[in-house]
This record gives structure tokens, sequence and C-alpha cells, in this order.
């Protein structure tokens, strides 16, 4: 286990990646946004991977890390591939049918997932006060997806929900792998898995690619591997649980976004909702962090 110190520079380093692949994922999701008008879902989420491939490719390359890759722990690589495949793929789908900042909103169910999966799989240590934050988060995602009835059964929000639990799990699985396994390896299979599985399920319904979406995959392409590499130094660089509340960052360049190019402002169900699943975040953050048993 690392000492104090060392534990702290390595959360620093670690928060720093986060908000850098914040800032990524949300242009990466704003072109994914547009492209989900054109291209079915599971497509969008195929060339999500694609397109970002040959990147992590030179990437390997450059870190002198090819010939290391087939040497990884198989079984768990095919499943966070899976895991990435439906993440994508259900975002997409809620994208398509809901602003960034609601889609945003819901998607921050997703730390709170990590912290409470932390416990059972990473064998972390959680007082509770924090799981009182968890739950409480809960309801902010409820506020979000409109319980009256007018929200809550709506497919693109309980996409946009799934999609969270799938991150939860990715980012746990990406953290016990990195254990063993390089970020060089973990961002080539991912990017690979994804890319196959993504492309031969897109294959059937597939939607021929227009030129004048070119600057949009290319965008994907960069905004997505740069994201994908801060988010796997974040999450093997440092403590699950005190990292993943920086995503919350999200909404500001939701809200930015969504003005700037839909002229759409949040309603008062997702600002309220937000606040609660903030607040849960920024209490997790403040009180001791959980440590590894």
């Amino acid at each position: 286990m690392m000492n104090g110190p060392e534990q702290y520079s390595g959360n620093l380093r670690a928060i720093y990646a986060m908000m850098f692949a914040v800032a990524m994922f949300s242009l990466m999701d704003t072109a994914m946004k547009i492209l989900s008008v054109q291209y079915p879902a599971i497509q969008v989420a195929a060339l999500r991977a694609l397109v970002s491939l040959p990147l992590v490719g030179v990437y390997v390359l450059w870190r002198g890390a090819a010939r290391s890759l087939l040497r990884v722990r198989w079984p768990l690589h095919l499943g966070r591939g899976v895991i990435g495949v439906a993440m994508l793929s259900l975002f997409a789908f809620g994208l398509k049918r809901l602003s960034l900042a609601e889609a945003y909103t819901i998607f921050f169910f997703g730390p709170m997932m990590i912290t409470a999966l932390s416990v059972f799989i990473l064998k972390e240590q959680v007082r509770a006060g924090q799981w009182i934050a968890i739950v409480v988060a809960m309801a902010g995602v409820l506020v979000v997806l409109r319980p009256d009835g007018s929200g809550f059964l709506t497919i693109g929000g309980l996409a946009v929900l799934a999609s969270a639990v799938c991150y939860a799990v990715s980012a746990i699985w990406g953290r016990i792998l990195a254990r063993t396994d390089s970020t060089e390896q973990m961002m080539f299979w991912l990017m690979m898995l994804m890319s196959v599985g993504g492309l031969v399920l897109a294959l059937p319904g597939w939607v021929p690619l227009r030129a004048d979406d070119g600057w949009l995959l290319a965008g994907l392409a960069v905004t997505g591997f740069l994201g994908q590499l801060g988010l796997t130094t974040a999450f093997s660089s440092g403590q699950a649980s005190k990292v993943a509340p920086f995503e919350y960052s999200a909404l500001a360049w939701g809200v930015a976004l969504d003005w700037l190019l839909w002229q759409a402002l949040p309603d008062r169900y997702t600002l309220i909702g937000a606040a609660i699943i903030i607040g849960s975040g920024i209490y997790l953050l403040r009180h001791e962090t959980p440590r590894v048993a």
C-alpha cells in the first residue's frame, strides 16, 4: 500500500487527468450527439471506437508497448470490451433524445456507483455518511428523471442511467486490470474490442457515411483518444472513490455547449437534480477517502 505522501501525489495527478478527460469527453459527446441524428446509436458507438483506434495504435508504438500487448488477462479485457460497447451505445441512444446537461446529470450517478462498488470489489471502506450521500444522489437522479411520470419512463433517460451503471463497472474493472496490465494494454484492447464488437453489431443496419461528417469523425477520434488516455490514467493512478467526483465538472461543459450549439438551457428539474447529485459528490470528496483493506 502506498504511504500518505505517495497516495496524495497519485490522487492529485489522477484528479488533473480526470479534469482533462472530462473536457475532452464533453467535446466528444457533442460530436456523438450531432452524429446520432443521422446514424443509429450502435453505429455511432462503433465509429467512436474505430476512429480512435489508429491513434491508440500509434500511442502504443510510441510507448514501446507493442511487444507486451498479448500478455494480458484476457477474460477481464473481453468483459470490459462488452461493457464498453453497451455503455457507448446506450449513451449515444440517450444523447439523441436529451440535452447534454440532462444526459450528464443522469450520468453523474456513475461516480456514486463507483464508490459503492469499490466496497464490494476493491475492498475499500466507505463510512455511513458516504452511503447516505450515495442514496441522496440516487434521489437526485430520480428528480431529473421526473418520477411523477412525465419523464421517469422515457427511454432516453433510462438509457443514460443504464450507461452510467456500465461506466461504473468498467471503471472498477479498469482499476483491477491496472494491478497487472499497463495503461497502453488497457487502452488498446478496450478500443480494439469496442471497435470489433460495435462494428459487428452495427453492420446489419449500417448507414453510409457522409463526406460532410468527416470533420466530426476527426474530432471524435482526437477527443476520444485524449479523453480515454486521461480517464485510464486517472483510475489507474488514484483511488477510484477520490477521483470520480471530479467528473461533475462535465455539467458546466454540457450547459455551455447546449447554449452555444442548440440555444438550450437545463430546466428546473435538471438543475435541482444536479444540485443534489453534485452536493452528494462534494460530501464524498471532502470527507475521509476510503482505504483499501
